[in-house]
């Protein structure tokens, strides 16, 4: 083990014979927890690494019986400004934040949105609470909800955190540290119980501001999994609307919606991938067709999370209901009719 000494602005590392030959920023990354490998790299690009001189390439190999000083910098002050905004907090700790995000939140400022958004919330509510992320004082989004798609969202408050993090959603599940669920409204009856959707996805080239269904190798892979909890009758068929459960094995921008689209049951209320939406309202039966009438956004929920905690490695789980325009609709589909539901 290297000789390891701390002080409050740096730290110091002694190789040992076995450290011989290894890439610098790796070795670094493996022996400092609270630094991901990017930083690292960050720093010795910058300067801030020496072993009696400045060294400026992350590929130095590591010399044994040489002490390698990382200088830590103070974080920078974000460029965004924190705005004292409400924020649904289902749980906090030093080293992450989970939000149930409202709908109409936009998670991260952007053209269009410079203000009011969710980044701007957390840089108020944390303050120093933000160790630095890549050397800014900064919330570390690892996963999006689109602006009006509402429910769980996990933000990293520390480097390593928001290493940690990025690694499980980089697997999306595979590796058994992470799982998510969605629920959603959709039209139509899936041909299915059960099943899953896998189609390409990539920019549309007739709409460069949305995803599309691609062939052949364009695009990236994208797998979703579905489960009809509940379907309503509508006065017509066309007026068929499915509750279903949505779980990712990828996490494309639009997955969800633009694969329910896809085979044929758009979002309710998706105004992007769902066109008709007000000519189908016509074909649901009365109190079902007053609350739809009623909805603003597409009707997709992000019900369940659950992650690994990138420090304690404790499983870390949590539900959202239905937010009130969502648990309202499907009160109206429910008092149409009766059917045998199962539990959400």
């Amino acid at each position: 083990m290297p000789d390891t000494t701390k002080s409050h602005d740096a730290i110091e590392l002694t190789a040992a014979a076995e450290d011989a030959g290894q890439r610098l920023d790796r070795w670094l990354a493996q022996k400092i927890e609270d630094l991901s490998r990017a930083r690292i790299q960050a720093l010795i690009r910058d300067g801030y690494v020496s072993d009696g001189g400045t060294i400026r390439e992350a590929r130095t190999p590591v010399k044994p019986g040489i002490t390698y000083r990382v200088e830590l910098p103070p974080a920078s002050e974000p460029d965004v400004a924190g705005e004292t905004l409400p924020l649904s907090i289902v749980y906090e700790d030093a080293d992450l934040i989970v939000i149930d995000k409202p709908t109409g939140l936009v998670v991260h400022p952007a053209a269009g949105h410079a203000s009011g958004t969710l980044v701007n919330a957390l840089i108020a509510h944390c303050g120093d609470s933000l160790s630095g992320i890549g050397g800014v004082k900064r919330p570390g989004i690892v996963h999006r909800l689109d602006k009006d798609t509402s429910g769980l969202l996990v933000v990293a408050k520390t480097d390593a955190a928001h290493q940690g993090l990025a690694d499980q959603f980089k697997s999306h599940g595979r590796d058994g540290r992470l799982f998510r669920s969605y629920l959603a409204f959709v039209w139509g009856r899936l041909p299915l119980p059960k099943g899953t959707i896998s189609a390409r996805l990539g920019r549309s080239q007739a709409n460069r501001t949305k995803i599309a269904v691609v062939r052949g190798e364009a695009g990236r892979s994208a797998t979703t999994h579905y489960e009809v909890l509940q379907v309503f009758p509508g006065e017509r068929s066309t007026g068929d609307v499915s509750l279903v459960r949505l779980v990712l094995e990828t996490g494309r921008t639009h997955q969800i919606r633009v694969h329910l689209a896809h085979i044929g049951h758009p979002v309710l209320g998706d105004a992007v991938y769902g066109s008709g939406f007000r000519t189908r309202l016509a074909s649901l039966k009365e109190a079902a067709r007053a609350a739809a009438s009623e909805l603003s956004r597409q009707a997709l929920h992000a019900e369940t999370l659950e992650f690994e905690h990138p420090t304690s490695l404790k499983k870390l789980k949590f539900s959202s209901e239905l937010p009130a325009d969502l648990s309202d609709l499907a009160i109206a589909f429910a008092a149409t009719e009766k059917p045998k539901k199962k539990r959400l």
